[in-house]
């Protein structure tokens, strides 16, 4: 029986020639990631094993960019006990101030992930890295210390389950639809403890942007770990960032998948998820009438120069509706940077938009952007959990960046074509 690309990555990191799924196996780490959140309790936890020294500094990264620039005095405190560990253990990747943004944007920037590879991460959406052929996902701090300390991590075989796309994107489609539109189908539990594995023709026109984009999301439907197989568009982001070279592996062709379901994407519309659930998705042209408070254009998922770009495509010339607040946060300096050269930050500023620095801010109710009871936000991130963003009354609609610019001109939910 041959294997997947997620059985094959972990057999290799296992010493193992095949592995199955259900197995508990042993596995071997590649890269091992916190943030100023998660980092401080991975780092107490390391303490308490009698470690001394993490397993290989040049492993280990930490990024501030959760609430940073710091919020408070609780946050600057999170903030220098991850400096002061990053500074006693040597480690070679340490991300803050301006050199920091959103950890799972700027990681691959950085050229730290590599197919192949093994990476975890005490944050649920370290399986954006499955974008570029490796096998990555979410532990808890406590598990991110033991990774620390040891190099390795015990992990259970996941069955994969195949998403297979075809056709070609409508106008104002884009990946965050093709995630939504597999999450309402498989609901937030469909996946759980399994691989999503992301095929079809749909998916080899799609650039590295849009894979992030969906890998990021698979722990939406309860997903271990999201993955694509490495295509040309991959080779030709990471070349010239990689630190070393990968192992680029396929699925066998007699592999075994707990399922396998297919989409046709040619009459796919913008969706939109709706509170309080990634799932509860419908298109937005049947909740066209809900008017909103804010829009907030970033984070992992979404924060990407390719949608800001899409964004900005919408929002040339025209205003921010009266009432409505829109934050636009570039994920990355070097976001930031690409998007001040082609002219999108005035064109932001020109519409009425507050621009913020790279960092998660809103998305998590941080700051930068925290709802106030009944109020209602379009957003181009990832949850809308109650509470999500703010108030534990306030509302979040998570939707693509030209549906989200789209909505900010017109003061509810609504399409491009409305507006152009």
């Amino acid at each position: 029986m041959g294997m997947t690309i997620t059985e094959k990555i972990l057999a290799g990191h296992s010493g193992q020639e095949s592995v199955a799924p259900g197995q508990v196996i042993q596995v071997r780490v590649d890269l091992a990631l916190a943030n100023d959140i998660t980092g401080p309790l991975a780092i107490e936890r390391f303490y308490e094993t009698g470690a001394t020294r993490v397993f290989a500094p040049e492993k280990v990264v930490l990024v501030a960019d959760h609430f940073t620039p710091n919020k408070d005095v609780e946050s600057a405190n999170q903030c220098k006990r991850v400096r002061a560990f990053a500074e006693e253990q040597g480690l070679l990747y340490f991300f803050e101030g301006g050199d920091a943004g959103v950890e799972h944007a700027l990681l691959p920037e950085q050229g730290l992930i590599i197919p192949g590879d093994v990476i975890v991460g005490a944050d649920s959406h370290t399986c954006t890295y499955g974008a570029f052929g490796a096998f990555a996902t979410g532990v808890g701090s406590t598990d991110l210390a033991a990774v620390m300390v040891l190099g390795e991590l015990w992990l259970r075989v996941p069955e994969t389950i195949r998403l297979v796309f075809h056709g070609r994107l409508p106008p104002w489609v884009e990946a965050k639809d093709l995630i939504l539109c597999a999450i309402r189908d498989l609901g937030v539990d469909g996946a759980r403890y399994c691989t999503l594995e992301f095929s079809g023709n749909t998916i080899e026109a799609l650039g590295m942007a849009g894979r992030m984009t969906m890998a990021n999301m698979a722990v939406e439907a309860g997903a271990k770990n999201g993955i694509f197989e490495v295509v040309p568009s991959t080779e030709e982001y990471s070349r010239g960032r990689q630190k070393r070279e990968g192992v680029c592996y396929s699925s066998d062709l007699d592999a075994s998948y707990r399922e396998t379901r297919h989409y046709e994407v040619s009459a796919l519309t913008p969706l939109v998820a709706l509170p309080y659930s990634p799932d509860n998705v419908k298109s937005i042209y049947e909740v066209t009438q809900t008017p909103i408070d804010q829009v907030f254009i970033g984070s992992c998922t979404n924060g990407r120069i390719e949608d800001l770009r899409s964004a900005a495509s919408v929002l040339k010339g025209r205003r921010v509706a009266q009432g409505v607040r829109l934050i636009v946060i570039p994920a990355t300096p070097e976001c930031y940077r690409m998007a001040l050269k082609e002219g999108l930050l005035e064109l932001f500023l020109d519409a009425g938009a507050i621009i913020g620095p790279p960092t998660c801010g809103p998305c998590l109710g941080g700051h930068l952007g925290i709802l106030a009871d009944g109020e209602r936000a379009v957003s181009t991130t990832n949850r809308n959990f109650p509470g999500r963003m703010g108030g534990a009354l306030s509302e979040v609609y998570l939707t693509n960046p030209a549906v989200a610019a789209a909505s900010a001109i017109l003061g509810r939910i609504g399409g491009p074509e409305e507006v152009l």
